[in-house]
């Protein structure tokens, strides 16, 4: 079967190198395996994306040494490659998910979800286990909430465990009261990222995604769509997240560790991608290296952690001549 995977960034600030983590070892996994890799734009929250923005990541991603066989640009048979161009598609997968009676209206204010955040359980990349305040409203009730706000739409979760192999973390088990209904489409008519970039991941044919360890709780809510929506899941797997000497995640925030910063100071892709192989373990020590060069050498093995710290020396590696 031939593999197909992707990268699908949000062009709502820079890359920096976390991102550059992730993309290079998505790139790897999927050359090495002789497949197809695919650049998708989630730009599916017009507010804050910027198509600028999506140009510079293409032109980052390139100084890297990646390349994709779809996307934006270059086209291809599953297009278009930015969310903003696809709800059509989000839209038809909602209808089914409401024939089907899988969705209901939230009425849910802000306030009201704040008062659930001292709950015990929940998911990081969701928040807090939504309780089912709106679950099993009457008809009546619904009347009466929607006089005054416009609800958004909620997916109903199974009751049962959601389990799943993860290609690098091993087998991962849900219980109901972690994950709770999620929402699918905002109040302000937005439709949720769980949503599109499984209709996406589905309609694209792809078969692998590697992404960061941040997205693990995500998974078992999107086989939980794959099963309702009749498709057939990808392989998961998820990385650690690279971090500082404190232990803090890198971010579009700190634009002095973004790749155009560094692609501005003069730096060397090869020190970049030399720096991700010495952190994943595919280098014995730093050496500049260009990512075709890492193809052979990709693995999985020192991989199975939340975090990996980057310390200041080798920050300072990444930027020597």
């Amino acid at each position: 079967m031939l593999r197909r995977g992707r990268f699908a960034p949000t062009p709502s600030g820079q890359l920096h190198i976390g991102n550059a983590f992730t993309a290079l070892c998505s790139w790897l996994q999927i050359r090495q395996a002789g497949g197809q890799f695919l650049l998708r734009i989630e730009d599916i929250d017009k507010l804050r994306s910027r198509p600028a923005l999506a140009e510079q990541m293409q032109e980052d991603l390139q100084w890297l040494g990646l390349d994709w066989d779809e996307g934006p640009g270059i086209g291809g048979p599953f297009g278009p490659y930015e969310q903003s161009r696809r709800e059509l598609l989000y839209d038809k997968a909602l209808e089914r998910l409401k024939a089907d009676g899988l969705t209901y209206p939230c009425y849910c204010s802000r306030a009201d979800l704040a008062r659930i955040a001292s709950a015990p359980h929940g998911l990081s990349s969701e928040g807090e286990a939504y309780p089912g305040l709106c679950r099993h409203l009457t008809d009546e009730e619904r009347r009466a909430k929607e006089a005054v706000k416009t609800p958004s739409l909620r997916f109903r979760m199974p009751d049962d465990p959601i389990s799943f192999v993860d290609g690098i973390t091993g087998t991962q088990t849900y219980g109901a009261e972690t994950l709770g209904d999620f929402v699918v489409k905002r109040a302000d008519g937005m439709f949720s990222y769980q949503l599109a970039v499984t209709v996406d991941d589905s309609a694209m044919g792809i078969t692998d995604v590697l992404r960061g360890s941040d997205l693990l709780d995500s998974t078992p809510r999107q086989l939980a769509l794959y099963g309702a929506l009749g498709r057939k899941p990808p392989r998961f797997s998820h990385i650690p997240l690279l971090v500082d000497a404190d232990g803090n995640r890198f971010s579009k925030r700190d634009k002095s560790l973004s790749l155009t910063a560094l692609r501005a100071e003069g730096v060397a892709p090869e020190r970049l991608s030399g720096l991700i192989g010495y952190l994943a373990g595919w280098l014995d020590h730093l050496e500049p290296v260009p990512a075709q060069a890492l193809i052979p050498r990709f693995h999985t093995k020192r991989l199975n952690k939340r975090l990996i710290p980057v310390s200041g020396e080798q920050l300072r590696w990444l930027r020597s001549r």
